[in-house]
């Protein structure tokens, strides 16, 4: 919902059908909403956004074309970004990475709490099927500490490219340290694997916000295949964007040795 608000906070003038200043307002809400979302995901209780909070804003967003009192919290409207819906892809990110940066040039350790990301729960189990929890533990990149709100998008994609489950989001990474990203979050792939088609495989897209052109950008990718499936600890290699699903035009993002780190656990019934 934040997300669906920032875009509409967002949008040209004549694209929208609110003022300036209720787009302002509709930005506002958008930036509790992700201070709800943190509050949530943090287990410290100081300075949590509150469910009582959350409540006051329901009259504002109903009577949103009417609305004119103050606003009752003392936010800013989340920074003028590119926003993308949950499932919306990019399409604006042919161009090159700045490769040669300074190394983390006055970036700090960690990142402060931002909207969570579209986990979904394990599945029921069934007699005889087996699921899937990927732990995703950290990236490898040269520019680590560069990286702004870096999160990674998982997916599970046909021999086409065509989506076999929902696609998922993690939150955004826990920390930076050294050149490695570290995520720490378990994903549940949304389908027994003796459903997945054969020559399946499951996509992990390293996503960043570049500041100067004011999108959400996918940096790198990488993909395990079927026959990659089994219990424990995998590294897998980074592969240069843009993501091709189909995995027909393949290039390394670097020589350095770089991966993504994941651990596997299976769970048959």
């Amino acid at each position: 919902l934040a997300r669906h608000l920032q875009k509409e906070a967002q949008s040209q003038h004549n694209n929208s059908e609110f003022t300036e200043d209720q787009k302002k307002t509709i930005a506002k809400i958008a930036t509790c909403l992700e201070l709800r979302s943190a509050a949530l995901q943090s287990t410290q209780s100081q300075d949590e956004f509150k469910l009582e909070d959350l409540k006051k804003l329901e009259p504002i967003l109903k009577n949103i074309l009417t609305y004119s009192k103050e606003f009752p919290f003392d936010v800013q409207p989340v920074p003028l970004r590119k926003i993308l819906a949950p499932g919306e892809e990019e399409h604006l990110e042919f161009e090159e990475d700045d490769e040669e940066g300074g190394a983390g040039a006055g970036s700090p350790d960690s990142f402060p709490p931002r909207v969570p990301g579209t986990l979904l729960p394990r599945l029921p189990s069934e007699p005889g099927m087996t699921l899937l929890t990927i732990n995703i533990e950290k990236i490898g990149l040269k520019d680590a500490g560069q990286c702004i709100d870096p999160y990674i998008t998982v997916s599970v994609k046909d021999l086409n490219g065509i989506d076999l489950t929902p696609v998922q989001d993690t939150p955004v990474a826990l920390r930076k340290e050294d050149t490695y990203v570290h995520f720490n979050v378990d994903i549940e792939i949304q389908k027994h694997i003796e459903r997945l088609t054969k020559g399946a495989a499951i996509f992990f897209e390293f996503k960043h916000y570049k500041p100067k052109k004011r999108f959400t950008s996918t940096k790198c990718f990488a993909f395990m295949e079927m026959d990659e499936i089994k219990p424990g600890a995998i590294v897998i290699e980074l592969y240069k964007k843009p993501t091709d699903f189909k995995r027909k035009k393949l290039q390394l993002l670097t020589k350095k040795p770089l991966y993504l780190h994941l651990h596997q656990t299976l769970h048959k019934e």
